[in-house]
């Protein structure tokens, strides 16, 4: 396991019990390096949507855990937020609260010479995602292949 690996898998155990006692789901948490400086981002959830306080109030309470702890070696910053709309689907619970639901699939190279997909989540499993077209045509993609699957933005 790589040290981002580890520091994201630490980060979840640590911040489960904190998110689940404010009544949050947590979806994610990255620890990525954009512009030369290191952020663990945790992405939190509640039915109807999170707001700018809720963030703070898991900030603030894991903060303090983050200070205690003291496990990642780098400088980093500590960010909460909301997954977004377009959030991507990554874990086992998304995939099974998204089906049904039209998503967008990006692949790392092109199928029939394209990269993007759109359809309905008909099926997954550990190794494909099977999409559903309006004409009721299917298609399997290997996770392998998938570079991006998240909830399709509708305008």
């Amino acid at each position: 396991m790589s040290r981002r690996e580890d520091y994201e898998k630490k980060t979840e155990e640590l911040l489960e019990p904190v998110v689940t006692g404010f009544g949050f789901e947590l979806v994610d948490v990255e620890y990525v390096k954009e512009a030369g400086i290191w952020y663990l981002r945790a992405y939190i959830d509640k039915p109807g949507g999170i707001t700018v306080d809720d963030c703070e109030a898991v900030s603030r309470k894991f903060s303090d855990i983050l200070d205690e702890k003291d496990y990642i070696e780098d400088a980093y910053i500590f960010e909460v937020s909301s997954p977004g709309l377009g959030r991507p689907l990554k874990k086992e619970k998304d995939f099974q609260r998204s089906l049904g639901e039209e998503v967008e699939v990006r692949t790392y190279r092109a199928i029939d010479r394209q990269k993007e997909f759109a359809g309905i989540l008909k099926a997954f499993d550990k190794d494909t995602i099977t999409i559903a077209y309006e004409d009721d045509a299917e298609q399997v993609f290997q996770r392998s292949d998938i570079a991006l699957i998240r909830l399709a933005l509708d305008f």
